[in-house]
C-alpha cells in the first residue's frame, strides 16, 4: 500500500521504535538503581575495612567483596552506556522514519530511500545495544548472587554455632 494512500502507514512504522524507546528507558532506570545500590554497598564495605584486623577472615572477605563490587560497577556502567546509546538510536530511528515518509510524500525518492536505510541501521544498532546491555546485566547479577552467597556462608560459619 503506497504511503500516499494511507497516512497511518507512517504511524505503524514509528510505533515499534517508540515502544522500544520506552522499554529502553525502563531498563535505564532499573540499571541506574542497581548501580546506586552497588555504589552504596561499596561505600559501606570500604568504611568497614579499616576497622577490621588485617589478615582476618572477615578482612579478606571484605576485600574480595570490594573487588567483586568493582567488577559489578564496571559492568553496570557499561550496560548503561549501551542502553543510553540504544535509547538515542531508537529515537533517531523513529525520527528518521518520519522524515523518510515526508520525503517520500514529496517524491524525493533517493532521500527517502537513504532515510529508510538509516532508520533500519539505527534500529539494528539499538537492538544490538540492548542485547549487549542485558548480557552485561546478567553477568552483574551473577556476581551479586555469588557475593551474597559467600557473605551468607561466612555469616553462617562465624555466627551459626553461637546462635544455637
Amino acid at each position: 500500500m503506497p504511503l500516499t494512500d494511507n497516512p497511518f502507514t507512517v504511524v505503524s512504522a514509528v510505533v515499534a521504535p517508540a515502544v522500544l524507546t520506552n522499554a529502553c528507558s525502563v531498563l535505564c532506570l532499573g540499571t541506574t538503581n542497581r548501580l546506586a545500590r552497588a555504589v552504596d554497598r561499596t561505600r559501606a564495605i570500604a568504611a568497614q575495612v579499616p576497622t577490621l584486623e588485617v589478615g582476618s577472615l572477615l578482612y579478606q572477605q571484605r576485600l574480595t567483596q570490594l573487588k567483586s563490587l568493582q567488577s559489578r560497577v564496571q559492568l553496570l556502567l557499561s550496560s548503561l552506556k549501551f542502553l543510553y546509546a540504544s535509547l538515542g538510536s531508537f529515537a533517531a530511528s523513529a525520527l528518521t522514519t518520519i522524515l523518510g515518509a515526508a520525503m517520500k510524500y514529496v517524491d524525493w525518492q533517493i532521500a527517502s530511500g537513504a532515510a529508510a536505510v538509516i532508520a533500519v541501521a539505527t534500529a539494528t544498532f539499538a537492538v544490538t545495544g540492548v542485547v549487549i546491555a542485558c548480557t552485561l546485566m546478567v553477568r552483574e547479577t551473577r556476581l551479586a548472587v555469588q557475593s551474597l552467597g559467600e557473605e551468607a556462608e561466612l555469616a553462617l560459619a562465624s555466627y551459626g554455632p553461637k546462635a544455637r
